[in-house]
């Protein structure tokens, strides 16, 4: 394979990954206010503070995902965000939301707070949603009728669950004590609205695009790809025994339930790209036909490789800085009055 052919497949990488990235570490953080309305005062400021290191950097893959879209194949681009803009638009009004509110939430007046906490819940939910209307709009090939509408709608439906799955996962990880403990109940709720939207999304995807369904449904592809499933429902399991069984939360397990989410959501990421390809956007470009010129990629591709690496260690470096139990988040008074010489 030449450099010209290879090229464009890389930039795919790139954004997949980005977009992938992007989907777990801010789905997290966004499951995380989708469960807001569910804890009580005290908790809702210990959930906030244990994504308050990471939720504004979680959003750089996002950027990156985006960014390489628009300047590698900038005629998908125009394609995708031609046929989304209302949802792209709900989208960001929820991340605005959920800035604002973030900020606003923790300087408020106490009659003002709760204002502050619905938004931030409303904002994680409306992008969510809006996540999933784009991904289901995205997997029928923005082809408009009454049973791709209706696909479309499910899976906004239940991204928000997904989301709110993995949010829970990462609260079982990162507190301690009676939040700990609802975490885990509101990971063992969640569980089965997740397993069942992931089992009605799988069987209804091949039917709403025939494209998927060659894709999947041939010899023997099939029994290449039926360990993507088996693995899925093993993770399912997996998460299953974990929060039936405190004690082995309590152990220091808890990460299981959150890494079997991440494990789903991983592998629903690699079933999506073999189902895709070598479409970018299905049945109407494929990659090469998308990409911009080779002599652009090549430019491209210089600042890519600074870029990438930067944000991966970056991500590393942050985590790795503020791992551990989150603990409330305090804004210290000055000892004294200030002065003009201070």
């Amino acid at each position: 394979m030449d450099w010209p052919t290879l090229l464009p497949l890389v930039f795919m990488a790139v954004m997949g990954l980005a977009l992938l990235a992007y989907v777990v570490l801010d789905g997290y953080d966004l499951g995380v206010g989708v469960l807001l309305p569910f804890a009580t005062e005290s908790e809702k400021d210990l959930m906030v503070a244990s994504i308050g290191p990471f939720w504004d950097a979680n959003e750089t893959w996002l950027v990156l995902g985006v960014g390489v879209l628009l300047v590698a194949f900038p005629l998908a681009h125009g394609v995708v965000l031609s046929a989304l803009y209302l949802p792209v638009a709900v989208m960001l009004v929820g991340l605005i939301l959920r800035g604002v509110s973030f900020d606003f939430r923790v300087k408020a007046r106490a009659a003002r707070k709760g204002m502050w906490n619905a938004f931030f819940a409303a904002g994680s939910f409306m992008a969510a949603a809006a996540q999933g209307w784009m991904l289901g709009r995205y997997l029928t090939a923005f082809v408009h009728g009454t049973w791709t509408d209706l696909f479309a709608l499910g899976i906004a439906i239940t991204l928000p669950t997904a989301y709110a799955m993995l949010g829970a996962g990462w609260l079982i990880m990162k507190t301690d004590g009676s939040l700990q403990e609802k975490a885990v109940r509101w990971a063992r709720t969640l569980l089965w609205p997740m397993g069942a939207a992931l089992v009605a999304i799988s069987l209804a995807t091949p039917l709403v695009s025939p494209t998927v369904f060659a894709k999947w449904f041939a010899m023997p592809q099939f029994l290449g790809l039926l360990p993507i499933p088996v693995a899925c429902i093993a993770a399912w399991l997996a998460a299953f025994h974990v929060t039936r069984r405190p004690k082995v939360v309590q152990a220091g397990y808890g990460w299981v339930v959150f890494g079997s989410t991440v494990l789903v959501f991983v592998l629903a990421f690699l079933g999506l790209a073999y189902s895709i390809y070598p479409y970018i956007v299905i049945d109407k470009l494929t990659v090469w036909q998308a990409a911009s010129a080779h002599e652009s990629l090549v430019v491209i591709f210089a600042g890519v490789a600074v870029t990438l690496p930067a944000i991966v260690a970056y991500t590393v470096f942050m985590y790795r800085v503020f791992w551990g139990k989150a603990s409330p988040l305090s804004y210290t008074a000055p000892a004294g009055p200030l002065t003009e010489e201070s």
